[in-house]
């Protein structure tokens, strides 16, 4: 068997960079022999993520449209193109000197242009859409795609039918064995075992809307004694918050960041959450009763869409961004004195997971491989 070469493209975010690492693990369990290199944006959290779970990655000076209209934002616009260029060309570089087999793409800055400068070059491309929405640059590559990878249903209507298949989007590994983590995930955050928990959890950046109403709602925690909160305010937001009077009660726990999202699962009665593709993936598998505050300011608005599609299956309970001050902890106390509301959200979430996501990408990575050497063979 030839060394495979397996070039993986995407990122900017968690919900980019941390599917790729899984897609990469999985196709490594399969060909141990398999070579990867990873191309990410420069300055992304990619750069950083992927050297540390193992593999090399290269970065572009690439960057999206700023969609907040400043003097500042306009003036970065105008060099958009120039990037989009300049990244376009580096990856055929890369590509040529790489030479992969096929080329994986998660999404995000870099991803665009990759997967572009591959489909030119006649190497395989397999995208991994995680959203219920596809944007304009999964839409185009789409039509060149040997596959698309999804999570939802009725994600022809962005793609061809014939070339879609239905994986799930892939979680890291840790996020799949929570069982019998409670009590060290109690230990580990300094939590009370006899009261119940809500975990707020915005990302990796934070969640201006959710700190605010955790921030504005002191007097409901004084209210309810018996609840304590695992409060995820993000980097951004730390200095800001953490001398709030709601940060000072005793039964709420602020943290920056969160090193281990599986104890905070484990730890959890109710979850409060954007609703990213990965977190939803996440929340899934993680099979306990969610909140939804979609965030507004994303491509085509594809937060509230993947929300929506769990409502509809009563897999979970959304706010808006605007409501979430007045409605967010209202409906996540609602959930924990109603025990049959709760065990019938957890249930219908779980029934939505897909475990088996990464290895079922990887597999159809590795078909499409096979196919293109069977093509060069004459078979």
């Amino acid at each position: 068997m030839n060394t495979l070469k397996i070039l993986i493209t995407g990122g900017g975010t968690g919900g980019h960079v941390f599917p790729a690492i899984a897609i990469a693990d999985a196709i490594k369990s399969i060909r141990p022999d398999a070579e990867f290199l990873f191309v990410g944006a420069e300055g992304k959290m990619e750069m950083e993520r992927v050297p540390k779970a193992g593999y090399a990655i290269e970065g572009l000076k690439i960057a999206g449209f700023q969609r907040q209209m400043t003097i500042g934002n306009a003036l970065k616009n105008l060099t958009v193109p120039y990037k989009v260029l300049s990244s376009l060309l580096k990856a055929r570089r890369i590509i040529r000197r790489f030479q992969p087999n096929v080329v994986v793409g998660t999404g995000g800055y870099a991803s665009g242009p990759v997967m572009r400068a591959a489909q030119q070059m006649g190497i395989p491309t397999v995208i991994q859409e995680q959203n219920s929405y596809a944007g304009v640059t999964n839409k185009i590559l789409g039509k060149r795609a040997a596959a698309i990878c999804v999570a939802y249903d009725n994600m022809d209507v962005f793609f061809p039918a014939g070339k879609i298949v239905f994986t799930g989007n892939p979680v890291r590994k840790d996020i799949l064995h929570l069982e019998g983590k409670r009590p060290e995930a109690m230990a580990h955050y300094g939590l009370d075992p006899a009261k119940k928990t809500i975990a707020v959890i915005g990302g990796s950046l934070g969640a201006r809307s959710l700190n605010e109403a955790i921030r504005d709602n002191t007097a409901v925690f004084n209210a309810n004694p018996n609840i304590q909160v695992l409060w995820q305010c993000g980097k951004f937001y730390e200095l800001e918050y953490a001398h709030c009077d709601t940060a000072q009660l005793k039964q709420v726990h602020m943290s920056a960041f969160i090193d281990r999202m599986d104890l905070l699962y484990a730890a959890a009665d109710v979850i409060i959450s954007r609703a990213g593709a990965l977190s939803i993936s996440e929340l899934c598998l993680v099979g306990k009763p969610v909140v939804l505050v979609p965030s507004p300011n994303v491509a085509e608005d594809h937060q509230t869409k993947n929300a929506i599609a769990l409502v509809e299956n009563g897999a979970a309970r959304l706010v808006r961004d605007g409501d979430a001050t007045e409605k967010m902890l209202e409906d996540a106390l609602l959930i924990l004195s109603n025990d049959a509301l709760a065990f019938g959200l957890g249930e219908s979430i779980r029934q939505l997971g897909r475990p088996n996501a990464a290895g079922a990408i990887a597999n159809e990575v590795l078909k499409h491989i096979k196919t293109q050497e069977d093509k060069k063979r004459g078979a």
